[in-house]
């Protein structure tokens, strides 16, 4: 399917409008969530320091807070995960991008992985809160992102993520295709990483995402 056009409020709907960072001041946050309700942005993705900042510019709007977990290399203990997950949503995340335990997965420790989704899934679900996992898939092999795809699946992950935006690389069409076609609408996709033009983004769409997370929305959204 064709969605190359896309309504601009459709695909405003589909963005994470994002900053994260190292250097991200609070002045850039409330910039980024000023714009995030301007356009109807899906969500806004802060660092967690930034979450009670954000709650209080987005309040009253429909535009959910995000922020991320184990960032950006994922290899924290599950327990501290948790922790940080609890944190944020008690300050307000409506969603949580968790990275993935890269190492355990190149490790081949996938009763690691088993463990971290079981906690992390039960506790989300239980709050009632979106859960988004990141895979990086860039550091992965393509029988690693499909064994994550069906872990997903299995432990009802709502949202794939594909990368952090700090790793080698960010999302590339074939591994959304790949990864589409084992999640198909069991697991909504973001892609993330290297998202910055309508181009790109229509791209990622049409080969299966849902969400985009990408510090460009508002250069895509009004472009032609």
């Amino acid at each position: 399917m064709c969605i190359y056009n896309m309504k601009k409020s459709d695909l405003n709907q589909k963005i994470d409008h994002t900053l994260l960072r190292a250097d991200a001041r609070s002045e850039e946050i409330i910039k980024l969530c000023n714009e995030a309700v301007k356009y109807s942005f899906a969500a806004v993705c802060v660092p967690p320091y930034y979450l009670e900042t954000a709650k209080k510019i987005l309040k009253g709007s429909n535009v959910n807070l995000c922020t991320v977990v184990g960032f950006p290399l994922g290899y924290q203990h599950i327990a501290v995960k948790v922790e940080e997950c609890k944190r944020a949503i008690d300050e307000g995340a409506d969603e949580l991008d968790v990275v993935i335990n890269i190492a355990a997965v190149k490790n081949g420790d996938w009763d690691a992985i088993h463990a971290e989704l079981d906690h992390l899934s039960t506790m989300i679900s239980m709050k009632d809160r979106i859960f988004k996992l990141i895979f990086e898939t860039a550091l992965l092999t393509q029988d690693e992102i499909i064994k994550l795809c069906e872990l997903c699946i299995q432990y009802k992950v709502d949202f794939a993520k594909t990368s952090t935006g700090f790793s080698t690389k960010g999302a590339e069409v074939e591994t959304i295709r790949l990864m589409y076609s084992i999640l198909k609408t069991k697991v909504k996709i973001k892609a993330s990483g290297g998202i910055k033009t309508r181009a790109t983004a229509e791209a990622m769409i049409e080969a299966g995402a849902d969400r985009l997370g990408t510090s460009s929305g508002v250069d895509i959204v009004s472009s032609d």
